[in-house]
């Protein structure tokens, strides 16, 4: 431990807090033993997943769509809607963001659909904000694809989607494989409801003319270039000039592709965990049979209806839909914070947390990242209960790191080989991506159907430094050639400020944090110009309060800076940032402790209502609900630890 100036601040921030150790040690009792109450008889933490307001919207869309409004469950889910509505009548993409048109136009239909009637106060607002946002023709491509399968829309105001795209031999430019996972799962099943104008049942025909006829220009449609890059226009262009050719394809070769897509799907059904474990593409696929004709008593129908009403969460006013579940990653940070925090209590329930995890290795199925690594054995987790086909890296550093903490030599086997899995899916670049290799194929992000902006998996520095973090704790050296490799790829990725980009986590703090905590790891010199210009970043972001906060604005360029609210996972990250960066002792950290235990509550612990993670930058995001548990007690329980220890070296690597 570095020596502290006793007529520093430092020193006095020190002297402060530990004359209330008392505090300390009871907000992490008390932290713990909420977080234990929480854990689930079988083994493992499950927290509820929140995005914005289209996943419940769709929900609703979805019933109708079929043909089986649930009146009940969608008047909760109505109020849940109605409640997120922003002041100025539309939807936002995360708590206190601003209006988005697709997100507000799927809201006001959902609510239409769900009986509120287009007079009350709030659906005139709604109207308004959609009208002066530009209407329909502004919604992004998802959007009007809903549209058009409603009747509201034109096929025409969506981009030329053909199925037979999934005849293509893999070295075609535009190929399923060249695209991110959720992509493809979400896609497979939108290119057959599109092959075959699916029509929704909508049995009340309900419509959305009152914002068509209030448009001020007409409702005109043109597809929109992504990027604003000349490849962008290029592949606009290409759109206009295949369209009238579509006639002209072969019915047996639609019928073809067809079938492909429906192998597709029925392979990676996932059971009553849903196809990708992600709500779009269990929507679509359910869509899919009703629009095949396949009936509502089919077992995979019923199954698949299943998967999706298991992400619902009910309380006795209202409803809302997750994106999907998240059990594992709940599980595996919720174990490190509990190990962390050396609660006595839960010795035996962690032990069933190690075991349930072991349960959940992939062994058996090599997914779709085999397409890239065909002779590497699976070895890793998923992100759900159960998505065999669609396992991540950065899932499975998080479980592997809490299974090794827990230092039972019956878990070495599955650690060896996840450590396995995981250095093969290393990509060329040096860094990794969450569930491919080589992901990056960058032109695919002009095409118009590409206006989501996350066609892709690239590798990324949060995922990359959560890979070497467990390489390291596993005990590889860092002259190891993957580390090496990783570590080249992080200096590379390191911001000019010193930050580093947060793809899965909110979003510059939470980059920053995971890779310092990978170069403690690695045993980098603290001292050194990489990790002090990181360290100088973090410090220079606490608030007054003496936490720290960011907007999801942050991932617009020149947006986010004036964010001045401190919320406890976000300081909790700084924290561990800064501590892995060697600066336990600094009045930073201190201010930070002093925030976190002064913020706590005793019966409900942390308070946080705004977004904290990521789905795609600028078009989905996430609140993690365990968020506000678990990085706190962690940050709390380390410094603790590195206190008593007199050490600057984590120990772990998250």
């Amino acid at each position: 431990m570095q020596n502290i100036d006793p007529h520093s601040n430092n020193f006095q921030a020190r002297e402060s807090l530990l004359s209330d150790g008392d505090r300390l040690d009871s907000v992490i009792d008390a932290a713990s033993d909420q977080l234990l109450a929480m854990h689930a008889g079988d083994g493992h933490w499950s927290f509820a997943l929140e995005a914005d307001v289209t996943i419940p919207s769709e929900y609703i869309m979805l019933n109708h769509f079929l043909g089986t409004p649930d009146d009940a469950m969608e008047a909760k889910i109505a109020a849940y809607i109605r409640r997120t509505q922003g002041s100025d009548g539309g939807w936002p993409l995360y708590f206190g963001g601003e209006s988005n048109i697709s997100a507000t136009v799927k809201a006001y239909f959902a609510l239409k659909l769900a009986g509120d009637d287009i007079e009350a106060p709030h659906m005139v607002r709604a109207r308004r904000a959609i009208l002066d946002r530009g209407g329909f023709p502004e919604c992004n491509v998802f959007t009007r694809f809903t549209l058009a399968m409603f009747g509201i829309i034109s096929w025409r105001a969506v981009p030329v989607s053909r199925v037979e795209i999934l005849l293509a031999p893999r070295w075609f430019p535009i190929h399923v494989e060249k695209v991110s996972y959720w992509t493809r799962t979400v896609t497979i099943p939108l290119l057959v409801l599109t092959a075959l104008r699916a029509k929704a049942v909508n049995p009340r025909a309900v419509n959305l003319d009152e914002l068509k006829s209030g448009a001020r220009n007409g409702v005109k449609y043109k597809q929109k270039n992504p990027t604003g890059h000349w490849m962008g226009s290029l592949l606009v262009a290409f759109d206009a000039f295949v369209r009238p050719m579509e006639p002209l394809i072969p019915n047996k070769l639609t019928q073809k592709a067809i079938d492909r897509a429906l192998e597709f799907i029925e392979v990676r059904a996932n059971e009553e965990d849903g196809l990708g474990g992600i709500f779009p593409a269990m929507a679509n696929a359910l869509m899919v049979y009703h629009a095949l004709g396949v009936s509502p008593d089919d077992p995979k129908v019923q199954t698949a209806r299943k998967a999706i009403d298991r992400l619902l969460i009910v309380s006795a006013d209202e409803a809302y839909c997750q994106p999907c579940l998240s059990p594992v990653w709940d599980t595996g940070l919720a174990a490190h914070a509990m190990l962390e925090s050396f609660n006595g209590k839960a010795k035996e329930k962690l032990a069933k947390t190690g075991d349930w995890l072991l349960e959940r290795q992939i062994l058996d199925i090599k997914g779709d990242w085999a397409g890239k690594r065909p002779d590497l054995r699976p070895g890793g987790w998923a992100f759900q209960y159960r998505n065999d086909h669609y396992p991540d890296v950065d899932d499975t550093a998080v479980v592997v790191m809490a299974m090794d903490r827990m230092n039972r030599k019956e878990y070495e086997p599955a650690l060896n080989r996840a450590a396995e899995w995981v250095l093969g899916m290393q990509s060329n670049n040096g860094g990794w991506a969450a569930f491919d290799v080589d992901n990056t194929y960058y032109f695919l992000e002009h095409i118009p159907f590409a206006d989501h902006g996350a066609l892709l998996d690239p590798p990324t520095s949060d995922v990359t430094a959560r890979c070497i973090s467990m390489l390291a704790q596993l005990g590889y050296d860092r002259s190891h050639p993957a580390i090496v490799r990783g570590l080249n790829f992080l200096k590379t990725a390191q911001e000019t400020d010193g930050s580093w980009f947060g793809r899965w986590g909110t979003n510059y703090i939470y980059g920053t944090w995971s890779v310092l905590s990978a170069l403690n790891a690695v045993g980098e010199d603290l001292d050194g110009e990489l990790v002090a210009k990181a360290a100088d970043w973090l410090q220079a972001k606490q608030n007054e309060d003496g936490g720290w906060g960011e907007d999801c604005a942050s991932y617009w360029d020149g947006k986010g800076e004036d964010f001045d609210l401190s919320l406890p996972s976000q300081t909790a990250w700084a924290i561990l940032g800064l501590m892995a960066a060697g600066r336990v002792d600094s009045n930073a950290v201190e201010r930070g402790i002093d925030f976190l235990t002064n913020s706590f509550d005793e019966e409900d612990g942390w308070a946080e209502d705004h977004y904290n993670a990521v789905g795609f930058p600028r078009v989905f995001y996430l609140k993690y609900h365990g968020y506000r548990w678990y990085f706190p007690l962690l940050a709390l329980a380390r410094y603790k630890d590195m206190t008593s220890r007199n050490d600057l070296r984590v120990g772990y690597g998250i």
